[in-house]
């Protein structure tokens, strides 16, 4: 792509992008993206992902179908597996990122109703104009390969199409009642559901998507071992 941004710019320039412009993706846009995701590392290349992108009426279905079930109390039927509990730290970072989206978007810490309507946001995976539903092979149910892979070539996926001009959240919400997603997305029984992605053109004058998230730092993730200082 001729005057593309280089690799650091986008991996570091990219942000999640929660408010999108009602205009359509084109399909062979969404293909190229794809296939440039596609070459994301695989463990022992076994390549399982596989990829539902939805746009139209049965995105709307799929809407429907989840905040429905939501807010009528079906419990949450998400395929990949959950943690029971989690860590201070890790629970320190998503309140820091919520206050930091709430806060861009004027929601006040005592506003239900706008915190609900936020919550509900996700569930609609933010009312973005494509889903791209990820899944693996169900042959790898329960082997830890198949969420590196599926990793792997999501994270891949959002940064080709932020090159793009394009921006994406990675979603879970949006799969939160699995059934509805399977019959809309017309996902076969051999795949298991992994993730979302909403892709659109970002809405420039939407407060959360000049959100950038803080990132921990080298020196408190990473340990040098054998070197010479």
């Amino acid at each position: 792509m001729t005057g593309a941004p280089g690799f650091d710019d986008v991996v570091v320039g990219r942000r999640s992008i929660r408010g999108f412009l009602d205009k359509p993706v084109p399909k062979a846009l969404i293909a190229e993206i794809l296939g440039v995701a596609m070459r994301a590392p695989s463990s022992f290349n076994n390549q399982c992902w596989n990829f539902s992108v939805v746009t139209g009426e049965p995105l709307a279905a799929i809407r429907r179908g989840n905040t429905d079930g939501i807010l009528a109390g079906k419990p949450d039927s998400r395929e990949f597996r959950r943690f029971d509990g989690i860590a201070d730290d890790h629970r320190g970072r998503q309140i820091e990122i919520a206050k930091q989206l709430f806060g861009a978007m004027g929601i006040a810490r005592d506003d239900k109703d706008a915190r609900q309507d936020w919550v509900l946001r996700g569930f609609r995976q933010f009312d973005a104009p494509v889903s791209v539903v990820v899944t693996y092979d169900r042959v790898l149910l329960g082997s830890d390969i198949a969420p590196f892979d599926c990793g792997a070539v999501t994270n891949a996926l959002v940064n080709a199409a932020w090159s793009r001009g394009l921006g994406c959240v990675i979603n879970s919400q949006g799969i939160m009642q699995s059934p509805v997603v399977r019959e809309h997305a017309r996902i076969p029984d051999d795949q298991v559901i992994m993730i979302c992605v909403a892709m659109g053109w970002p809405d420039t004058e939407f407060p959360a998507n000049a959100v950038v998230s803080n990132r921990k730092s080298v020196g408190d993730a990473v340990r040098f071992v054998g070197f010479d200082d």
